[in-house]
This record gives structure tokens, C-alpha cells and sequence, in this order.
């Protein structure tokens, strides 16, 4: 038998990936046990953890790559000790990003 007594909340769905552009990046969800936002644009992605993100209100920056999709833009997670369960919401140029959520 595996050893579970370090794993808070065992999860066995994870969402439907797809690249978005929408200010908001998750909705409120108190069951959620993990996230990761990846930049998949070449601007900056503004996140904020709470509603309404801007270019001078945010919680992290993260970088653009050198062109869409190249896997080279920035990430943020929270997946261990105390996961935010709110609203996150984005901002910047053209947005585009895809988000795990657990």
C-alpha cells in the first residue's frame, strides 16, 4: 500500500486544458487543490489573485517567450501547503495562456 499520510486531498480530476485570453483565469473554487498558469504569449501575463488584474495591480509577472506556444513564458503554481481557492484573474498585450487547475 502506498504511503498517503503526506497528501492533504487526493484529487482525480483535473480541467480541460485549452489556451485562453480572458481576464478571468479561474473562478472561485473551494475545492481546488492545485494550479499552474503558463504564459504561451511573447508579452507579459499580469496575474493577481483576486478580481481585477491590471498592469500595476498584480501578484506576479510572467515573462512572454520568444514566440506562442514555445514552452519558454513563465509559470506560477501553487500546489503544496496552502492553495489559493479564490478568484485569479490576468492582464497584458494580447493575452494567451493555458491553466491546470486540481
Amino acid at each position: 500500500m502506498a504511503d498517503v499520510q503526506n497528501i492533504i486531498a487526493q484529487r482525480v480530476k483535473a480541467n480541460t486544458p485549452s489556451i485562453l485570453s480572458a481576464a478571468t483565469a479561474l473562478a472561485e473554487n473551494r475545492e481546488r487543490g492545485a494550479f499552474q498558469i503558463q504564459n504561451l504569449g511573447t508579452n507579459p501575463l499580469f496575474v493577481l489573485l483576486g478580481d481585477g488584474a491590471s498592469t500595476s495591480v498584480f501578484h506576479q509577472v510572467l515573462k512572454g517567450g520568444t514566440g506562442n506556444d514555445d514552452g519558454l513564458g513563465g509559470s506560477f503554481s501553487m500546489s503544496t501547503g496552502v492553495v489559493y481557492t479564490g478568484i485569479i484573474t490576468i492582464a497584458g498585450t494580447s493575452p494567451r495562456y493555458s491553466v491546470l487547475e486540481i
